[in-house]
């Protein structure tokens, strides 16, 4: 497998993550608070506890979270930003890869004149 084929799946996984509201919102709240637990995430958001867990092992599976071990067996989520990194990587490549056929698109369509 190449270099960009590992990207492009990391980038997948991310974007599956982030498809969902509920794991966007677990996401921005571990970015303003900082390591939680779901207990914590779940005290702040409208979400179940078993949902949250639920949210959090998908997010942990895209890497976007890590578990650490805490106090009294209690698990804290940090957020990982090396996915997300890759994934915007490959959004930059991409829209790298759009820019010259639409400049030629607008170039052609400003360049064919008033049809009337």
């Amino acid at each position: 497998m190449r270099l960009h084929d590992d990207a492009e799946a990391v980038a997948e996984q991310v974007f599956a993550a982030l498809a969902d509201p509920s794991r966007r919102a677990l996401l921005a709240s571990l970015a303003a608070e900082g390591p939680s637990t779901a207990t914590d995430l779940a005290t702040r958001l409208p979400i179940s506890r078993q949902a949250i867990a639920k949210h959090l092992g998908l997010l942990a599976d895209a890497g976007l979270v890590t578990a650490e071990p805490g106090e009294r067996r209690r698990v804290r989520y940090r957020l990982r930003s090396a996915p997300m990194q890759v994934a915007q990587q490959f959004l930059a490549a991409l829209a790298r890869d759009w820019d010259g056929p639409l400049a030629a698109l607008k170039e052609h369509l400003e360049n064919r004149g008033d049809p009337r």
